[in-house]
């Protein structure tokens, strides 16, 4: 009779061949034949229900070992310089198993993210547990799925947050990555496609509890479908690009053109100088990535580019426009390296006015990559090491320029608005620690100006050369926008110019008008809301806010794509090569404008949901907190006050105004009391009690405790009743006055 084996013996023959644990190999190693096959079967089956073997198609192995060759995923190097891995086959319970890569002098380099197949060597006594050669690079771009993970009998599922996708992912036990039921998870896709049947995923990051601050960006990424994957061919491409050279260029790398940026700024798109002239002016120059060189008309770069339209900017990341070989290596202007650029030399009397300008395809080197604090710092006295070297021949000359540039801005007179930007500030963690308002510098407002000057430069060349391009256009406000911020501001004590050609100098009186006073911020949001909201168009109407005639994007092509565009009009115009504009570009013009009017409109609503849910996460703990804000918004549904701390919007529901009901009036945005005759208007000084702040919807729900100081009034409802008579606007009047004209006529 054949003995059969032990499972304890059968274990150990796994261990010591870990390659050979097909069932056959396993029968033939103990001369298992006939009906004996079937009791292995059963141990076999006995130890996978026991945990202690996991079944791999027709083979079996120990659930906390590893196969001889796996697929891993590199985590980077540690700060020794050691390049780990982890596996993606884990099933074992416990932390995931840590892997050391030894690669050979012939290897390719490996890097964060890649996806290799490695042989591995247990190892004991070391505070990893295999080491891995590099068998080979495998894909590293699977697709991702951002969804909540509901645990099922055998692995579970994730569902999707994204609003369009209906279809549900299975996860296979082993492939959970130890998430628990309820969890956020970010999985990627587990296998190919399959005809039949639901897709396969296995997890690879575990977010938490979907509501925690850390998962809210990537909730704001899927819910406004902001593509955040890149397809495998684009990353294809970028990989493959390289450096440009010197052919076909003007060299540059003998100016001084630093990058000035925020401190944590991963990309570096525009540089600049100002050389002093014998004249009191300067030769100004702004140097721009040359997006254009690496990412040519119908590439699959050009075609993701376009389907993003733009960068993407959250608290706790960025959703960029390029791949970062592109957007991070070879398109920013890193300090000391050779980079392609396009250029605008301006030459600029003293001033302020341009006098000239020309553009060029040049090769430039950044001799520093300076922040903002650091360079305004230097200016102000407290000179670092780092800016000392640049600070008098290159510096001051770009302050110069920009006092000089200041003169003609005056005349100009752009809108000056003057809204406090805020910063939600992340711990290490993901939670929100505050919320800070950044201040605005010099260094800020130069470099804005020298872009402006770009730009227009940009514009006047492509129009004179009669090239196709995408304008930057913002209209002007329409009539009934500027008839609310007249209502406004007269509600305030001031006044709007009327009966004349609105220019941005009339609103800039009304804004000085108010700057000191407790309505200054009111003056300026209404001012704001007033305003178009700027676009993208081939057609030229000026940009009213910034008072030009002709504006169009060209300094940021790293981060979008109108910008991409106008450099090839700009290589067409000059014929510098045959990556400029297309014949379908320039056919496809005016759908790309919507294309990329839309997708920034989409981005800009992601960052505001995102800023928003951050705020509620921060402010859910402080529920019942007394506050201080002021009414910014009057609603049908309820009151919104913007509270002074962090610049959030909490809201009154209507139903939590009082006992009487409110009368809302669109046109004048007050709510009147039915019965008090109380008005409730923007602008209001409101003293208000945080009730609910939901950081899944980044709704803050507050109760009004008093206005401008003083209670509202208290006492039974009265019924809706009618309003009290109050005295007609002018522009009321002005209206019922024409609507009786036209009534009359008609009859």
């Amino acid at each position: 009779m054949t003995r059969i084996p032990s499972k304890t013996e059968i274990l150990d023959w796994i261990a010591e061949n870990p390659t050979q644990t097909a069932k056959r190999d396993i029968a033939r190693a103990f001369g298992l034949k006939g009906a004996a096959r079937i009791d292995l079967k059963r141990l076999l089956r006995e130890l996978e229900d026991e945990g202690k073997l996991q079944k791999r198609k027709s083979s079996y192995r120990d659930p906390d070992k590893l196969p001889p060759v796996s697929v891993l995923e590199v985590v980077g190097p540690d700060a020794d310089g050691d390049l780990f891995a982890r596996p993606l086959e884990w099933a074992g319970e416990g932390e995931v198993l840590r892997i050391l890569v030894n690669p050979r002098a012939s290897d390719p380099a490996l890097g964060a993210g890649d996806r290799i197949l490695g042989r591995l060597t247990e190892v004991t006594g070391e505070d990893y547990a295999y080491t891995a050669r590099l068998i080979r690079r495998i894909g590293a771009n699977p697709l991702r799925i951002l969804g909540v993970f509901r645990a099922g009998s055998e692995g579970g599922r994730v569902l999707p947050v994204d609003k369009g996708s209906q279809k549900e992912w299975v996860v296979a036990a082993g492939a959970t990555g130890l998430a628990k039921d309820g969890e956020l998870v970010e999985a990627e896709q587990a296998g190919p496609k399959g005809r039949m049947g639901l897709p396969k995923a296995r997890i690879v990051t575990r977010l938490g509890d979907p509501t925690e601050p850390r998962a809210v960006s990537l909730i704001a990424i899927h819910q406004h479908g902001i593509p955040d994957h890149f397809p495998d061919e684009v990353m294809d491409e970028a990989d493959r690009a390289k450096p440009a050279g010197l052919t076909g260029r003007e060299d540059l790398r003998h100016l001084p053109l630093i990058t000035i940026d925020p401190w944590d700024a991963r990309d570096h798109d525009d540089a600049c100088c100002a050389i002093p002239n014998a004249d009191g002016g300067f030769a100004l120059w702004v140097a721009i990535a040359d997006v254009a060189h690496y990412v040519t008309p119908g590439s699959a770069l050009d075609h993701e580019a376009r389907k993003r339209g733009n960068s993407t900017y959250f608290p706790d990341r960025v959703v960029p426009m390029l791949p970062d070989r592109l957007s991070g290596d070879l398109c920013s202007l890193h300090e000391g390296v050779p980079r392609a650029c396009l250029a605008v030399e301006m030459q600029i009397d003293g001033a302020g006015n341009k006098t000239s300008h020309r553009f060029v395809r040049g090769l430039m080197t950044s001799p520093a990559s300076l922040n903002y604090e650091e360079v305004q710092a230097a200016m102000d006295g407290d000179v670092g090491d780092k800016v000392a070297p640049f600070l008098e021949d290159v510096i001051r000359p770009l302050y110069g320029c920009y006092a000089a540039l200041k003169q003609a801005r005056a005349q100009r007179q752009p809108l000056e608005l003057d809204l406090p930007e805020r910063q939600i500030v992340l711990a290490d963690d993901g939670s929100v620690t505050g919320v800070a308002f950044k201040d605005r510098l010099d260094a800020h407002r130069l470099i804005e100006e020298f872009m402006v000057m770009a730009n227009v430069a940009a514009a006047e060349t492509l129009i004179a050369k009669r090239t196709p391009l995408l304008f930057r256009v913002h209209e002007e406000p329409s009539q009934e926008k500027l008839e609310a911020l007249r209502e406004t501001a007269a509600a305030s004590g001031l006044t709007l110019a009327k009966g004349q050609v609105l220019k941005t100098a009339h609103l800039n009186r009304l804004l000085a008008q108010a700057e000191g006073t407790d309505t200054a911020e009111l003056i300026n949001i209404s001012t704001l809301r007033s305003m178009t909201q700027a676009y993208y168009n081939p057609e030229n109407f000026g940009h009213f806010g910034l008072a030009l005639q002709s504006y169009a994007h060209f300094t940021s092509p790293i981060r979008r794509y109108a910008d991409l565009i106008v450099h090839r009009a700009l290589i067409t115009a000059h014929g510098w090569g045959d990556d400029g504009l297309a014949p379908h570009d320039i056919e496809r013009l005016a759908d790309t404008a919507k294309q990329i009017s839309d997708t920034e409109r989409r981005s800009m609503m992601a960052e505001r949901d995102t800023t928003d849910r951050y705020l509620a996460a921060y402010l859910n703990d402080r529920t019942g907190a007394v506050m201080e804000g002021r009414i910014s918004g009057i609603a049908r549904f309820g009151v919104f006050v913007k509270l002074d701390e962090t610049g959030a919007d909490g809201m009154i529901p209507m139903r939590n105004l009082g006992a009487e009901y409110f009368h809302y009036d669109a046109e004048t945005q007050t709510l009147m009391g039915a019965n008090s005759g109380q008005i409730i208007g923007l602008g209001q000084r409101a003293t208000v009690k945080l009730v609910e702040a939901d950081a899944t919807t980044g709704g803050l729900i507050v109760d009004l405790l008093d206005l401008d100081g003083q209670a509202l009034p208290k006492g039974p409802s009265k019924g809706r009743g009618k309003p009290p008579k109050r005295k007609m606007s002018k522009g009321k009047k002005k209206a019922a006055k024409t609507a009786r004209k036209v009534k009359r006529t008609r009859r």
